[in-house]
């Protein structure tokens, strides 16, 4: 695989600052530090936030600037550098990289394209929502894949909700904020029971007279049930729990079409929403057919092999949502889940350690712990262990919602490790005493 330059300091480039990108970053900086080794972390955005708390922050659950994580502070704690932009292209030849020039909100440059040298190139950048090549997905939708996205919505949700609420003090008792949201997986349910229980909280926030009431959400899955990860028994759990908030469950359902302020279905017939979500499937960045030649999947994923490297290049490895990994004996490549991103950054992790040392590379083995959704603090559902038990493990309620808040924590843990980790989790629940329940700002 060749040596570094004598006398250069050995280069892991991580261009995706999410969940296991993050992770990983923090393990390499504290297994090397920067005396041989310069380990560069490249992200978009100047903090991190876990995806799977984007519909809390949508919904304004969850302040993300008390959660949030500055990439920064980050690095100087744990011995990597961090560089604020976007990856353009790969050149695998001479083993750089390039980064698309920095822009301020006036289009005037802040910094211009950079190249950086990589001994070792770890692609982590997530993925962005499959819009399935629907009509006006991307002009009429809203996302949930960052913060910014997040934020965005709980503005125009706020916007929304105080529309109404002026129109039933000025006499039309029918107003009503209508979100339709696309996709029964996790993302769209725990969104829909979210909402809800916002919704019962803007009364005391200076919204009179609004309440649950005055609020209609559609949960539209093309498949024949949600939740598809879980057993038929708790999908129909969570449809029976989000029904009885007042969500309206609309399975078997193919959406077509989107316009502003309407989302078309295969059955001819239109569903009204003055908020439109997109949370329908996972793909690779579009960005990713034009930055490199390395091997990619129909839906724009890299393809890895067992070891997680790169199908195209032994020095480039690929983990979470952006990799498509086939392990021998499965059907389908690995599921774009946290958990799946958390397993893949120890072994990227172990296998850069081995490379370095000249040791034989290991292969990803999947453990799949279960999934969990929750609906909000009205109820959580979900199997645990499922390579254990076959996912016949079924939880629900206050045992499912412990497991379900101990995910956050473990995160935690990963990227801060033990004791700072511990630390934030005591804050987190002073937090959740002492600040305002509801974040509309």
């Amino acid at each position: 695989m060749g040596n570094p330059v004598p006398n250069q300091k050995t280069q892991i480039v991580v261009v995706g600052g999410g969940a296991g990108g993050l992770e990983l970053v923090r393990k390499l900086g504290a297994r090397y530090g920067r005396k041989q080794h310069d380990i560069i972390l490249i992200d978009r955005n100047l903090t991190h936030i876990w995806k799977p708390l984007l519909h809390e922050v949508a919904a304004g659950s969850l302040d993300a600037n008390l959660d949030e994580v500055g990439y920064g502070g980050h690095a100087v704690r744990w011995g990597y550098r961090f560089f604020n932009g976007s990856i353009e292209s790969v050149d695998r030849v001479s083993r750089t990289i390039t980064t698309t020039p920095m822009l301020d909100e006036r289009g005037e440059e802040i910094i211009g394209r950079h190249e950086i040298r990589y001994d070792y190139l770890v692609m982590a950048v997530g993925g962005i929502s499959n819009d399935f090549g629907v009509p006006g997905v991307r002009e009429h939708a809203m996302f949930l894949e960052d913060r910014p996205q997040a934020d965005r919505f709980r503005q125009k949700l706020l916007n929304a909700c105080l529309r109404t609420n002026h129109a039933h003090q000025t006499g039309d008792p029918l107003a009503r904020v209508r979100v339709s949201i696309v996709g029964g997986g996790a993302t769209g349910v725990e969104l829909a029971a979210e909402l809800y229980n916002a919704a019962k909280a803007l009364r005391h926030y200076g919204l009179e007279v609004f309440d649950e009431s005055k609020l209609e959400v559609s949960l539209i899955e093309a498949g024949p049930r949600i939740l598809p990860a879980l057993d038929e028994v708790l999908a129909a759990t969570a449809k029976r729990e989000l029904e009885k908030l007042g969500v309206r469950v609309l399975d078997n359902t193919q959406v077509v079409r989107l316009e502003d302020r309407a989302v078309h279905t295969g059955d001819g017939g239109a569903i009204d929403a003055d908020l439109i979500v997109w949370a329908a499937g996972v793909k690779g960045a579009e960005e990713l057919k034009t930055m490199s030649d390395l091997e990619l999947t129909r839906g724009n994923q890299i393809v890895v092999r067992p070891t997680l490297q790169s199908t195209s290049d032994d020095r480039i490895y690929a983990l979470g949502d952006c990799a498509s990994c086939l392990l021998p004996g499965r059907d389908k490549p690995i599921p774009p889940r946290a958990q799946s991103a958390h397993q893949m950054a120890s072994l990227v992790f172990t296998n850069l350690v081995r490379a370095q040392a000249g040791e034989p590379l290991k292969n990803f083995v999947y453990q799949d712990h279960g999934s969990l959704v929750s609906l909000s603090r009205f109820s959580t559902v979900g199997s645990l262990m499922g390579n254990l038990v076959g996912g016949r493990m079924r939880v629900e309620g206050w045992i499912a919602r412990m497991v379900y808040m101990s995910l956050y924590r473990m995160h935690l843990i990963a990227i801060h490790g033990w004791w700072r980790g511990v630390a934030l989790i005591v804050i987190g629940h002073v937090n959740q005493i002492v600040r305002p329940k509801l974040k509309l700002h």
